[in-house]
């Protein structure tokens, strides 16, 4: 599949085939994600993968009823998080700029955009969801403090093919001097 192709056809789904997603496919998507560039070569971001029925079940508590709604029969459901203050930050621990933490989060949806548009290739479905309960999530996967999580990824094989969403055009987007 060419890049234009999987980007053009990646869609965020909300309905799931119950179908399982095979592992080493989840770990192509992990090592497509490692391949975005990082701050100073940083990688930063950490992948948390739930695929045993009762791990996905106990992600899906941490997630509100409209999300638990829209993961259903997600068979993979990948929290993502940063490790913080390396991203962004000189060796005294002081940020280079005042984004600080930002660049890790940067650098995550770096990150995240490989591993979805490999997952598109690969045949897999995705939906990115940033409404979650972190502490849940944290004693689910015993994520340390160090870590700041950033986001649920479902991914699993869609029932539904919606039509993409109006873009804006690059001139409502775009300021050329």
């Amino acid at each position: 599949m060419e890049l234009e192709q999987a980007m053009e056809n990646r869609r965020s789904i909300r309905k799931y085939e119950a179908k399982p997603v095979e592992t080493e496919k989840i770990r192509k998507m992990i090592q497509a994600a490692g391949l975005a560039p990082s701050w100073k070569n940083s990688q930063v971001t950490r992948y948390y993968v739930a695929q045993s029925e009762e791990a996905v079940a106990k992600v899906r508590e941490a997630l509100p009823e409209f999300n638990r709604n829209n993961t259903e029969n997600a068979p993979v459901l990948i929290t993502t998080t940063i490790v913080k203050d390396r991203s962004g930050y000189n060796m005294d621990g002081s940020p280079t700029n005042e984004l600080g933490n930002g660049w890790g989060y940067y650098d995550c949806g770096l990150q995240n955009m490989n591993l979805l548009l490999k997952a598109e290739e690969l045949g897999l479905s995705t939906l990115i969801m940033g409404i979650r309960d972190a502490e849940k999530l944290r004693d689910v996967f015993h994520i340390p403090l160090e870590e700041s999580i950033v986001s649920v990824i479902s991914v699993g094989y869609g029932d539904i093919h919606p039509d993409m969403p109006k873009r804006k055009s690059v001139e409502e987007i775009a300021s050329f001097f």
